[in-house]
């Protein structure tokens, strides 16, 4: 992921084997990572049960929130690609009944916009 790509806001794809190891204390018996991202100083891993958000905090990120989102309560999603003059995809969850995207996230042409449309379909629809 390059540098000004993560200056924009855009994540860039990251191993699942390197977020099983750098986050297995989150993980429970049998959830595997099947995807992630890394924005910055910020994570999301989409695990074979749920989606999970590493917020990094402060100014020397050592403050983290692990925030925890089930498929089951993801009620619709949206993925737009990037386009010519647009170089960022963007993808947005909505949880529960809210009118507004409760997650709002933008990816650099690296990302395939449709793997994470794939996972998410597989655990929610």
């Amino acid at each position: 992921m390059g540098l000004f790509s993560s200056l924009l806001g855009n994540a860039g794809t990251v191993e699942p084997e390197n977020l099983e190891k750098e986050y297995s204390n989150l993980l429970i018996e049998n959830e595997s990572v099947e995807i992630g991202f890394k924005l910055i100083r910020d994570t999301f891993i989409f695990t074979n049960k749920r989606l999970i958000l590493v917020d990094k905090q402060g100014l020397t990120g050592s403050k983290t929130e692990y925030y925890t989102v089930g498929y089951k309560s993801i009620t619709r999603f949206s993925v737009e690609t990037s386009g010519h003059f647009d170089l960022d995809a963007e993808l947005k969850i909505w949880i529960s009944s809210e009118v507004n995207p409760s997650i709002s996230k933008k990816f650099n042409k690296s990302v395939n916009i449709y793997d994470v449309q794939k996972v998410l379909a597989k655990h929610v629809l």
